[in-house]
């Protein structure tokens, strides 16, 4: 058998007898992230353009969708479209290590919308969430790490292939059809990290979703591919890797555990990419520990495991998108601010007098030798008085391993709602979510009643 028609036997075969507790709590969890994020996106600019883009081309006819940011309904791949953006623009959504990157966002938008319109059971929602969250991890085990060092946006041009896997096991598709599901979403993959600190990066996140769901879409009309896509010759891996072989990844496709708990789901608790989170908590640590002020501090030098900082390519950003991407911009608003929340990301803040003298005293290394896991991050403080602070963080909050509290992630919730200028009943959102697989997909989101405040200008 070929690469995509293993995994298409496993995606087939995968059923509700194979759900756990584990499996069913992880996918609400994801699914409230996800969505509260969405609504605190809602009105970036990305997201203003892409709405706008979704009403002057879209049509009526065929199945429809509701994009989270306002409830209107639009055409169904629109609409995904539109909500993996808003997902992805604050760059606030979970992570998985294996991909580098976001699996949830690469996929929920397109799966929620899909079962909402097919008014699908909370069941069928969980098994095509764990089977896409499994297919996006075997392959990154495989491919990400050189994938990702090469330049690939590996949240879009993996998670385009776990997203239409998950589709399409939503979509109830045989395994021939999955398979072909499979090379329709390898014709579209595509994301650069080029694009990081601009609107693009979160196009990415919606193509991902966009393209993983017309995959399905038309694997199901009888589109065909090459059932050898992934590991023929000039196909997947000879391609978007170094050849690798899959082999020993998916002789475990599906052993128990399974990917989403043996690797887990980190969400974040800062709204910038996930290479600063560990030097974020130090420093805030040290921060609060010493009172220190940033006038106090003369320099800040972050180290860490190899690749670590591989996605912060902007030194001295200079707009919020770009600083999402910067230790430099992270550390400094730590100590300017004492925290680093979403109101630290508008243009304004990034460009206060301040913040942007002391992003030069602000450096960073993660040449180290050694594994590339388990991650690691130290930080060497340097006051004006001599005196020299240093911290290693290992453990990093909001990780599989350092989970958020039930009432740590309705905290981020209701932030997001706020940001976003929504008002909801978070703890029905997150107690629905939460035994998901005992309800229909449809009612979950009601349970929030939001209420969105329209806005003048498209940002904060």
């Amino acid at each position: 058998m070929t690469a995509a028609q293993q995994i298409a036997r496993f995606a087939y075969r995968f059923g509700h007898d194979d759900l756990t507790p584990d499996l069913m709590l992880a996918c609400g969890r994801a699914m409230v992230d996800t969505y509260c994020v969405a609504i605190a996106g809602r009105n970036e600019p990305a997201s203003v353009r892409a709405v706008r883009y979704a009403k002057a081309h879209g049509q009526t006819t065929g199945m429809q969708a509701e994009y989270w940011g306002s409830g209107e309904l639009m055409p169904l791949e629109l609409a995904v479209l539109c909500n993996g953006i808003a997902g992805h623009v604050l760059d606030y959504d979970d992570v998985t290590s294996p991909l580098r990157g976001h699996p949830s966002v690469a996929m929920l938008p397109a799966l929620l919308s899909l079962a909402e319109a097919m008014d699908a059971d909370g069941r069928d929602l969980v098994s095509a969430y764990v089977v896409g969250f499994e297919v996006i991890c075997k392959l990154s085990h495989a491919m990400a790490i050189d994938h990702y060092a090469h330049g690939w946006h590996s949240t879009a041009t993996i998670g385009c292939i776990g997203a239409a896997v998950a589709c399409a096991k939503l979509l109830r598709l045989d395994e021939r059809q999955i398979a072909h599901a499979i090379g329709l979403a390898v014709a579209q993959a595509a994301g650069s990290r080029a694009n990081f600190g601009t609107d693009a990066k979160s196009f990415q996140a919606g193509h991902s979703n966009a393209s993983g769901l017309r995959s399905a879409l038309m694997a199901r009309e009888g589109f065909e591919s090459s059932v050898g896509v992934l590991d023929a010759p000039f196909g997947y891996l000879d391609l978007y890797g170094n050849g690798e072989a899959l082999t020993s990844s998916l002789a475990a496709l599906g052993e128990q555990p399974l990917e989403l708990v043996r690797c887990g789901i980190e969400v974040k608790k800062y709204p910038l990419c996930y290479a600063t989170h560990r030097a974020l908590d130090g420093i805030l640590d040290v921060r609060k520990q010493w009172t220190l002020q940033l006038s106090d501090v003369r320099s800040v030098h972050v180290r860490a495991s190899a690749g670590a900082f591989t996605p912060l390519i902007h030194h001295r950003p200079k707009t919020g998108l770009e600083a999402k991407f910067s230790m430099q911009y992270a550390m400094t608003a730590a100590l300017l601010d004492g925290q680093v929340g979403l109101a630290s990301f508008t243009n304004e803040s990034v460009q206060r007098p301040e913040a942007q003298a002391f992003l030069a005293s602000v450096t960073s290394d993660d040449s180290a030798g050694g594994p590339t896991f388990p991650r690691w991050a130290e930080i060497q403080v340097t006051l004006h008085d001599g005196r020299s602070i240093d911290r290693r963080i290992d453990a990093l909050r909001g990780s599989a391993q350092l989970p958020l509290t039930v009432d740590e992630l309705s905290d981020k919730a209701r932030d997001c709602f706020a940001w976003g200028d929504t008002q909801g009943n978070v703890d029905a959102l997150v107690e629905c979510a939460m035994r998901i697989s005992h309800v229909p997909v449809r009612q979950w989101r009601k349970a929030a009643e939001l209420k969105f405040t329209p806005k003048e200008t498209p940002c904060h």
